[in-house]
C-alpha cells in the first residue's frame, strides 16, 4: 500500500511538472515517462554512433559513398523479411529485445574486429560500420515509433509525439557531446561499449512500457496487443503497394531521403576537404549533430504539441518540403558553403521538430500489422532506397558537369512535387481520424 502510494505521488508530481510544457492528460504520465526513456536512450546510443560512422565512411573515400549506399540498401532488403517474421511469431516486447540485442552482439564484434584490424583492412571494416550503422539507425528508430504509435491514438499522438521527439533530441545532443568530448580519450571502441548498454537500457523501457501500455487502445482495435501479430513476411511490401495511403507516405519518405543525400554528399565533401584528420572530423560531424539537436529542442518542448493542434497535420507536413524548395532555390543562386550550412540546419531542424512528429501521426490511422510490417519496410527499405536513388543520380550529375547549383536547380522541382503530397496526406489523415470518430460514436 505504502509503494503504491508512493508511486501515485511520484505520478503525481511528473503529472505537474508536464502539464507545464505539453498538453498531457494524469493517466498517461507513466506510458509517457517509459517512452521518453525508451527514445532517449536510444537516440543517446546512435548519436555516439553516428560521427564514428560518418569518419569511418569519409576514411574510405567520398568516391565510395554510393557504393557504401548501395551496400545499405541491400541489407535493408535482407533485414526486412526477417524482423516481419520476428514479428509474426512474437510479442512485441520480445521482437523488441531480440532486434535490440542482436545489434549489441553486432557491436561487440566491430569491437574485436577494430582492435585487430590492420590499417587496410580498417577501411573495410569501416565500411562495413557505415553500412551496419545505417541500417541500425532505421531499424531501431522505426520499431520505437511502431511500439509507440501502437499505443498512443492519433488524437494522444499530437499532443505527446513532440515531447518523445524532444526525448530523442535531447539523446542526440547527449550523444554527441559524449562523443565530441570524449573520442579522443577513449577511443572509439569504449564509446561502443557505452552504446551498447544504452541499448540495453532501451529494452528495459520498451518493456516497462508495454506493461503500462493497455490504459490505451486506439478506436476500434479489439485484437490483444500482446499477441504475435501474424501475417506474411512481405506483407509490409504488399500492403504498401496496395494502399494509397501507405503510397502516399512512401513517397513522402522517399522524396524527403533523396534531397537529404544530396545535402549529405556535400557535406561530406567539404569534411573531406577540410579536415584531414580523422578525429578532427569526427569532432566535426559530432559538432554539427549538437548545434542541430540544441535548436530544435526549444522547438519540440514548448512548439510542436501547439503548432500542430493549431495548423492541423496537413500544412504541418508540408513545411518542410516548403521550406526545402527555397533552401535549394538558394543554393542554385548563391552556391556559398554558408548558405549550403544554414539550409542543412534548418532542414534537419525541420524535420527533427516538425515533420518527424507528425509523419509518426500518419500510422495511427493504419491497421495494428501495417503499424510495424509496412512501417518498417517504408521507414527502412523505402527510406535507403532514396538514398540510393540520390547517391547515383548525384554522382551521375557530377560526372556530367553539374555543380551544386545545377544539382540545387534540379531539386526545386522534386520538392514543389513533395509539398503537394505532403498536403495530401494530411488531408487523408484527418479524414480517416474523422470516419473513425463517427464509427466510435455510432458504436456507442
Amino acid at each position: 500500500m505504502a509503494s503504491d502510494l508512493s508511486v501515485g505521488q511520484a505520478d503525481g508530481v511528473l503529472y505537474r511538472v508536464l502539464r507545464r510544457v505539453i498538453d498531457i492528460r494524469p493517466a498517461e504520465v507513466r506510458a509517457l515517462a517509459w517512452s521518453w526513456l525508451y527514445v532517449f536512450a536510444l537516440f543517446l546510443a546512435y548519436y555516439v554512433l553516428r560521427p564514428i560512422r560518418d569518419e569511418l565512411g569519409v576514411a574510405g573515400g567520398v568516391r565510395n559513398l554510393p557504393w557504401l549506399f548501395t551496400g545499405t540498401l541491400l541489407a535493408m532488403l535482407a533485414a526486412n523479411p526477417l524482423f516481419a517474421y520476428a514479428v509474426r511469431r512474437w510479442p512485441r516486447e520480445s521482437f523488441i529485445a531480440i532486434a535490440y540485442r542482436f545489434f549489441m552482439v553486432n557491436l561487440l564484434v566491430f569491437m574485436a574486429l577494430l582492435m585487430v584490424a590492420t590499417p587496410e583492412q580498417h577501411v573495410w571494416i569501416g565500411r562495413a560500420f557505415f553500412i551496419w550503422t545505417s541500417v541500425f539507425n532505421l531499424f531501431v528508430v522505426s520499431v520505437f515509433w511502431s511500439f509507440i504509435v501502437d499505443v498512443f491514438d492519433s488524437e494522444q499522438g499530437k499532443r505527446l509525439f513532440g515531447f518523445l521527439a524532444a526525448g530523442a533530441t535531447l539523446g542526440g545532443i547527449a550523444g554527441s557531446a559524449l562523443t565530441s568530448g570524449l573520442v579522443t580519450l577513449v577511443g572509439q571502441n569504449w564509446l561502443l561499449v557505452a552504446s551498447i548498454v544504452l541499448l540495453e537500457v532501451a529494452v528495459f523501457a520498451a518493456r516497462r512500457l508495454s506493461l503500462v501500455s493497455d490504459a490505451f487502445r486506439h478506436v476500434g482495435v479489439t485484437d490483444d496487443p500482446h499477441r504475435p501479430l501474424g501475417g506474411g513476411i512481405f506483407a509490409g511490401m504488399t500492403h504498401t503497394l496496395r494502399s494509397p495511403y501507405l503510397l502516399g507516405i512512401a513517397g513522402f519518405i522517399l522524396l524527403y531521403s533523396i534531397t537529404s543525400t544530396v545535402l549529405y554528399f556535400q557535406q561530406a565533401s567539404i569534411a573531406e576537404a577540410n579536415f584531414p584528420n580523422r578525429a578532427a572530423r569526427t569532432a566535426f560531424f559530432a559538432n554539427i549533430d549538437l548545434w542541430v539537436n540544441v535548436l530544435t529542442l526549444g522547438l519540440q518542448l514548448f512548439l510542436t504539441g501547439r503548432l500542430t493542434a493549431w495548423l492541423g497535420v496537413a500544412v504541418m507536413l508540408t513545411i518542410l518540403p516548403a521550406l526545402s524548395i527555397f533552401g535549394f532555390a538558394a543554393l542554385a543562386t548563391w552556391p556559398a558553403v554558408a548558405v549550403f550550412v544554414v539550409v542543412q540546419v534548418a532542414r534537419r531542424v525541420s524535420n527533427f521538430a516538425l515533420a518527424r512528429p507528425t509523419r509518426e501521426v500518419l500510422f495511427t490511422a493504419v491497421p495494428r500489422e501495417d503499424r510495424y510490417k509496412a512501417k518498417n519496410f517504408i521507414d527502412t527499405v523505402v527510406y535507403r532506397g532514396g538514398d540510393q536513388v540520390a547517391a547515383w543520380s548525384y554522382a551521375g550529375l557530377l560526372a556530367v558537369g553539374l555543380s551544386l547549383t545545377g544539382i540545387a536547380a534540379v531539386a526545386v522541382p522534386i520538392c514543389i512535387a513533395w509539398a503537394g503530397l505532403s498536403f495530401w496526406l494530411g488531408r487523408q489523415q484527418q479524414a480517416q481520424e474523422a470516419a473513425a470518430v463517427r464509427l466510435a460514436a455510432a458504436g456507442n
